[in-house]
């Protein structure tokens, strides 16, 4: 039974999508903004966010990212990383470089002993992501 991360992002998703997709190579499996639901929202819901994304499915390597526009207020992505497995340590120095254009790195991509490179950072929207080679 897969785990998928859920983010939410306010207002910002679309911009997160287009980030994503050129850092990371990712894939926009389905997107659905408010306005194309099927049921009208409740009366006071979602208003001025018809056109902000209400559900979206990213497809990064094997792994399925899920996120929307979170029209309650700002989000925290405190507690959660999700982590990037590389394939080698320039693909892992790469990846890195590209998540952290704009964010702030916790850890600069180096090796430890448990990995030949493993770096830490949060993103511009605040997302924090470990990027690692696993061991062999």
């Amino acid at each position: 039974m897969p785990v998928q991360p859920y983010l939410f992002f306010d207002g910002r998703c679309k911009e997160a999508i287009d980030f994503y997709r050129k850092a990371l190579g990712a894939e926009v499996e389905m997107l659905m903004r408010h306005k194309e639901a099927p049921d009208p929202p409740p009366p006071g819901a979602h208003e001025g966010h018809e056109d902000k994304i209400m559900h979206t499915n990213l497809r990064i390597g094997d792994a399925s990212v899920l996120m929307s526009d979170d029209s309650m207020g700002h989000p925290l992505f405190e507690g959660l990383a999700p982590t990037l497995s590389a394939a080698d340590t320039e693909q892992a120095a790469r990846k890195f470089a590209a998540l952290a254009d704009g964010g702030k790195v916790a850890m600069p991509v180096g090796k430890t002993f448990f990995s030949p490179a493993l770096g830490m950072l949060a993103d511009r929207f605040g997302v924090r992501w470990m990027v690692i080679v696993p061991s062999a």
